[in-house]
């Protein structure tokens, strides 16, 4: 059975499109349904604010065909952010500048040039 359900088209890739429900549960719509409603997709995830309805079947949804008796709901959605969380973030984020300082180069570009000098002694035995 499904379930009606309505929600934000958050991304659109190579294997359908990611949703977030009303709820905050992110879900999965299939390339079939992304490619059959193209248009609609593309026009939700361009204006951010809009939700769709969809029909809930397990983890994944689909494009409901919307009914003309159909009623928008009037409640807001419910606000998913959390400043005590953000504010965790942010802390965990400065405490982590030690560990790729600016003045010096990134840890990927060190291990990068360790590489390459490493690769130039074995160059030189082939020859």
């Amino acid at each position: 059975m499904s379930e009606r359900v309505r929600g934000s088209v958050i991304n659109v890739h190579n294997l359908g499109a990611t949703v977030r429900l009303e709820d905050g549960r992110l879900v999965a719509a299939p390339i079939g349904d992304v490619n059959k409603n193209r248009n609609a997709y593309s026009r939700a995830l361009e204006r951010k604010e809009g939700t769709l309805p969809f029909d809930l079947v397990g983890k994944m949804v689909v494009l409901a065909q919307t009914r003309v008796d159909e009623i928008a709901p009037t409640t807001e959605p419910p606000v998913l952010t959390d400043p005590s969380f953000e504010a965790q973030i942010a802390a965990y984020l400065k405490s982590t500048e030690e560990w790729a300082p600016s003045d010096r180069p990134q840890p990927f570009e060190r291990h990068l040039v360790r590489k390459q000098q490493r690769a130039k002694l074995f160059d030189h035995r082939t020859e």
